[in-house]
C-alpha cells in the first residue's frame, strides 16, 4: 500500500474520529460525576482535530 500525505491525513481523521466518539461515549455512560464533562470536553476537541485534519486532505 503506498501512503502519500493525503492517506495518513484520512487515516488520522478516522482513528481521531473513533476517538473523540469513544472519549463522549466514556463521558456520557461510564463517568456520570464531573470527570464525565472533563471526557466529553477532550472528546469534542478530538472531533474538532478530526474536522482540521480532514479539511486540510486535499490541500497538503
Amino acid at each position: 500500500m503506498k501512503t502519500n500525505k493525503n492517506t495518513i491525513l484520512g487515516w488520522a481523521t478516522f482513528i481521531m474520529v473513533l476517538m473523540g466518539l469513544l472519549l463522549i461515549g466514556l463521558g456520557i455512560f461510564r463517568y456520570t460525576d464531573v470527570a464525565g464533562w472533563g471526557f466529553g470536553a477532550v472528546g469534542l476537541g478530538f472531533l474538532a482535530n478530526a474536522w482540521v485534519f480532514s479539511s486540510l486532505k486535499g490541500r497538503v
